[in-house]
């Protein structure tokens, strides 16, 4: 039995801009078929095990034809495959959707076309620039602009496209500038009206050239402005003086790794966004439950005498999520924990308390064991019982002087933490292009982590690492970072993710543009 295909919009760079539809189907799918504009980052949201087949196109060069394209989709869904064809844009707007699904339907094979964000609109906007205005264009046209001169010119009727005071798009045209200036100047457009190129629109890399139509052919050519872009003519293109917000942002072109365990790295993600950076996830750590004998008993030793301690003291929020799955898992009542003071060594770890119900008593200023040692030394008495739920590599400051207080600790490790390397190769790919301006520590091991795993792939590590900035959550973060060789450039007076996200965004700030600045007087 046949499969699907769904000619699925992965929208213009950006990956959150891509349909609700577009990632369920995604999501699902067997195998994906995707193109050099869809964003990799999608990628990581594809079942895993989906096979993925690159058929990315560049200007003069196709890895793969439109033809053997259609092969392909053919041959998966004849498979019994769901297959996701991810598209950068709008599958329907110069994205030969029309034809893979005439190719699809001449086999009997169900199809289903997802649209998407297309380029056209969402890459102006991301640069400041409405493609219609009431008081600049009520109307816009979208051309292709990849074709040969001789071709554009039996495709595209200049004269009517010309037309003043309507807002031109063109795909695909940065080789043709020079023509398209020409054509649209000599059938009447002002020699100075704006023009603006948005390369890799909505992602880290976007960068803007503006000129008029008498200049953009020289500033491309002096620039050495390369494709992908987007071609906008127009007076909108002087709204961007005011508009241009996504460059504004603090943290705009900023790419920064983020090494926290998968579960745990959305947080600091979407304040990185929200900052106008691109996170890239590469989780160095994975934390799983125990699966020692030894150590699964001690944990239900003691969560079966609950009701025997004085103090639980928290140090992580993972610590609390796997101790309280453990007594989930066990049928332990939480009211067994009536007796005890409970404390947590920060605020995040206080929030994940709140969650289950609990009031966290106690809470250090300094968001570390040393910080919740001091903070509740003063109520500590000798011979008070402790419990410590914690990760098993955690370090033995606090059980230590908890007992030279004078308390019986009891110390179970509740989840362990163990080396990742998934997608190593491509953060090493990216540190040898230069393409990443910081890495995030929030714990000693994703340092410690970080630093083995690109060491065993290349020799050059010191020299990848030194123009990175590197931010830590914390001083013992930092300190690990620097036994491990890298200079710890960013810490922020809190340890909490929004300090570490705003420390970022003011010490890198957004990336300066190489061509063009929000301002610039086109007269």
């Amino acid at each position: 039995m046949a499969g699907k295909v769904y000619l699925v919009g992965a929208g213009p760079g950006d990956p959150k801009l891509i349909t609700v539809k577009g990632l369920e189907v995604l999501r699902k799918s067997d195998a994906v078929v995707y193109d050099r504009l869809a964003s990799p980052r999608l990628l990581e949201e594809a079942r895993p095990g989906a096979e993925q087949y690159y058929v990315g196109k560049l200007p003069e060069r196709h890895s793969m034809t439109q033809e053997e394209i259609n092969g392909l989709l053919v041959r998966l869904a004849k498979e019994g495959k769901t297959v996701t064809r991810l598209k950068g844009g709008d599958p329907c707007v110069f994205g030969r959707a029309g034809e893979e699904a005439e190719a699809l339907l001449a086999h009997g094979i169900p199809f289903e076309i997802v649209p998407g964000v297309t380029s056209a609109v969402a890459v102006p906007a991301y640069a400041g620039i409405p493609v219609t205005h009431r008081e600049y264009s009520s109307s816009f046209t979208v051309a292709t602009g990849h074709e040969k001169p001789e071709k554009l010119d039996t495709m595209i009727d200049w004269r009517h496209l010309s037309d003043a005071g309507k807002t031109i798009v063109f795909l695909m045209g940065v080789s043709r500038i020079g023509h398209i200036a020409e054509q649209l100047m000599s059938h009447g457009r002002p020699p100075d009206t704006p023009v603006a190129l948005v390369r890799w629109g909505t992602r880290a890399e976007q960068e803007t050239l503006v000129g008029t139509l008498a200049t953009i052919a020289e500033q491309v050519r002096e620039a050495d402005f390369q494709p992908p872009a987007v071609i906008v003519v127009g007076e909108v293109v002087r709204l961007r003086e005011r508009l241009s917000w996504y460059e504004r942002l603090p943290l705009f072109g900023r790419r920064v790794l983020i090494t926290r365990a998968r579960a745990q790295a959305g947080e600091l993600a979407d304040r990185i966004e929200a900052l106008g950076g691109e996170p890239v996830e590469f989780p160095v750590i994975a934390l799983k439950e125990p699966d020692d004998p030894e150590k699964c008993a001690a944990l239900d030793a003691a969560l079966d005498r609950l009701d025997r301690f004085d103090w639980i003291l928290f140090t992580s929020v993972n610590g609390v999520e796997f101790f309280f799955r453990r007594m989930r898992r066990r049928g332990v009542d939480i009211r067994a924990m009536h007796r005890a003071t409970i404390a947590a060594v920060g605020p995040a770890t206080r929030e994940a308390l709140m969650k289950y119900g609990l009031v966290v008593e106690e809470l250090p200023q300094l968001y570390q064991a040393e910080g919740l040692l001091e903070a509740i030394r003063p109520k500590v008495r000798p011979g008070q019982t402790v419990l410590l739920p914690r990760a098993d590599i955690a370090r033995k400051t606090l059980p230590e002087e908890l007992r030279r207080l004078g308390c019986a600790v009891t110390e179970v490790d509740v989840y362990e933490n163990v080396p990742c390397e998934d997608g190593a190769d491509r953060i090493v790919e990216l540190l040898n292009e230069g393409a990443v301006d910081a890495v995030t520590f929030t714990s000693s091991s994703t340092a410690r982590n970080f630093a083995d795993i690109i060491r065993r792939r290349t020799d050059r590590f010191a020299e990848l690492m030194a123009p990175v900035r590197i931010a830590c959550i914390g001083p013992l973060t930092a300190k690990t970072a620097e036994e491990c060789g890298m200079r710890a450039d960013i810490v922020p007076e809190q340890a909490t993710i929004d300090a570490l996200a705003q420390a970022l965004a003011e010490r890198l700030g957004p990336r300066p543009s190489k061509y063009d600045a929000p301002g610039r007087r086109y007269h």
